[in-house]
């Protein structure tokens, strides 16, 4: 089993169109979920976002900033094949990688 399925894995669920004050209620919540599970896993699944842009390469690196001031990393499931071409363009696929399939 992979930390992405792991039981103990936490799952944040980023749907809709992102913006910045939907962004600000993630960061929020991401918070919340890491402050009472040390160590475990962080899955943002992004199954339900609709759109890929800049702007949300920019949201999702700034959740992994707040996952990483938590000592964590976040790994992204369901992301679509024209968000994985985004982050590799933009050169961010080692900071935002995806879950092992």
């Amino acid at each position: 089993m992979n930390e992405c399925s792991a039981p103990s894995t936490i799952v944040l669920v980023v749907g809709g169109p992102l913006t910045p004050s939907s962004i600000l209620g993630l960061r929020a919540s991401l918070d919340l979920l890491l402050e009472g599970s040390p160590g475990d896993p962080v899955v943002c699944d992004l199954g339900t976002l609709d759109g890929w842009d800049a702007g949300t390469v920019d949201a999702l690196a700034r959740l992994q900033l707040t996952a990483r001031r938590l000592g964590r990393q976040i790994r992204l499931r369901h992301a679509s094949g024209e968000l994985q071409e985004l982050l590799a363009l933009m050169g961010l696929c080692d900071v935002l990688p995806l879950c092992e399939p």
